[in-house]
C-alpha cells in the first residue's frame, strides 16, 4: 500500500493587539482564520495558544491581559472549527519581548499571541 500522506508541518502563526487590548483587530482575526485553516488542514496534536504584553503596566495587570488574550484567540479557534480538545492556553505577560524595551515602553510587537500548531 501507499506510504500515509505526510503530516502538516508544525508553524506559528503570531496576531497582534491593540495597546491594552485583548479583542482581535480585523488584522488579527485574518491571522486567527489562517492559523485555524491551517489546524483544520490535518489532526492536530496540538494548539499552543501563549499571550504576551508590552512593559507598560503593572507585571501583575500585564499577566492577566496575556491571559485574557489567548483565550481571546483561542475561542476564536474554536469558533472556526478547531478542536477545543488540542487547544492549550499560556500567559507570560512582559516577559519573553519580541522586541526588547526598557520598563513602561508601549510597543506594538510585544502585545502578541502566538499559535504554535503541531500535527
Amino acid at each position: 500500500p501507499p506510504p500515509p500522506p505526510a503530516k502538516p508541518a508544525a508553524r506559528q502563526f503570531v496576531v497582534y493587539f491593540d495597546w491594552d487590548r485583548s479583542d482581535l483587530t480585523a488584522e488579527a482575526r485574518s491571522v486567527v482564520t489562517q492559523a485555524a485553516n491551517y489546524a483544520k488542514s490535518g489532526a492536530p496534536t496540538r494548539v499552543l495558544i501563549v499571550g504576551y504584553t508590552d512593559t507598560s503596566g503593572s507585571p501583575a495587570y500585564n499577566l492577566g491581559l496575556s491571559n485574557r488574550r489567548s483565550r481571546t484567540v483561542a475561542d476564536a479557534l474554536v469558533a472556526q472549527g478547531v478542536n477545543g480538545g488540542v487547544i492549550a492556553l499560556d500567559g507570560k505577560g512582559e516577559t519573553n519581548l519580541a522586541k526588547p524595551t526598557a520598563d513602561g515602553v508601549r510597543e506594538p510587537l510585544n502585545r502578541r499571541a502566538t499559535i504554535d500548531i503541531n500535527f
